[in-house]
Formats: structure tokens, C-alpha cells, sequence
């Protein structure tokens, strides 16, 4: 499950990738129309922009907007950013492998081997679907 935080930043990216390339959008703009408390709004589009996801520009005509192509930005790339590994253990982490506290051994375990497909088949969902993606409604299709 997902927190709040990535459902909001993801919200948050979709309405700018739904924007006109290089028009920039203001924070009471993007809380309001998806939603957002804009005190938390404001502190992940910091954390978006820390990661090269959107840019910031100042002044009457300031706001955020995609720093990237929408094409470019991945759920997973978001979702790892907000939420930290996507693996539903441990043990099955791309990014922050950690062998399980209980384990006797990952090649016996029935556990991992079960969660490893859910692990692989969502990081094919995730890492293949883009902002651009989500917003045009079409997905890839999964091979």
C-alpha cells in the first residue's frame, strides 16, 4: 500500500503533466484542484525537486513544472523517491536489499518465492508507466 505523501506527489505531477510544456502552476493551484494541505504539498514538491522531478521558478509568473518530459517520469521512480523500496520484503529489494531477520535460507523460502512474482510483476507496472502514460489514460502493455 501506498502513503498518503506518494498519492499526493503523484496527483500533484499528473496535474503538471497534464499543463502546457514550460507554463507553470502555483502551489494554492495544484492543493486546490487536487486536493492537498498546501503546508504538505510544499514539502513534496521540495523533495520532487531535490530529485530533478520538477524545477521552480519565482516571481509574479512563478511556480513548478515538470523538469523532465513527462514520458521520462516513472510511478516507481516517484513511489521510491516518496515511499523508499517497492518490494513487499526485504529480501526482494532492488535498491535496499536486506536479508529477512527470520530467514533460514532465501533459495527454501516459499514466501519469497511467491512475493518475488508480485515483486517483479509490479516493478514491470511501475518502472514502464509514466506520467505521460497515466495522464493519456493508456498504459503499456505488459509482455
Amino acid at each position: 500500500m501506498i502513503t498518503q505523501k506518494a498519492k499526493y506527489a503523484l496527483r500533484a505531477l499528473n496535474l503538471l503533466a497534464r499543463a502546457e510544456p514550460g507554463v507553470t502552476v502555483q502551489i494554492p493551484e495544484i492543493a486546490g484542484q487536487q486536493k492537498i494541505p498546501k503546508k504538505f504539498l510544499e514539502q513534496i514538491m521540495l523533495d520532487l525537486k531535490r530529485a530533478g522531478m520538477v524545477e521552480s521558478r519565482r516571481g509574479k509568473q512563478g511556480g513548478y513544472l515538470l523538469a523532465r518530459p513527462a514520458a521520462e517520469i516513472t510511478y516507481g521512480e516517484v513511489l521510491r523517491l516518496i515511499d523508499g523500496p517497492v518490494a513487499p520484503l526485504p529480501c526482494l529489494s532492488l535498491t535496499a536489499y536486506r536479508r529477512c531477520e527470520d530467514c533460514d535460507g532465501e533459495t527454501d523460502c516459499e514466501i519469497r518465492r511467491v512475493f518475488s512474482r508480485v515483486a517483479d510483476e509490479t516493478r514491470a507496472v511501475l518502472l514502464t508507466t509514466s506520467l505521460a502514460d497515466s495522464v493519456s489514460c493508456e498504459t503499456p502493455e505488459l509482455v
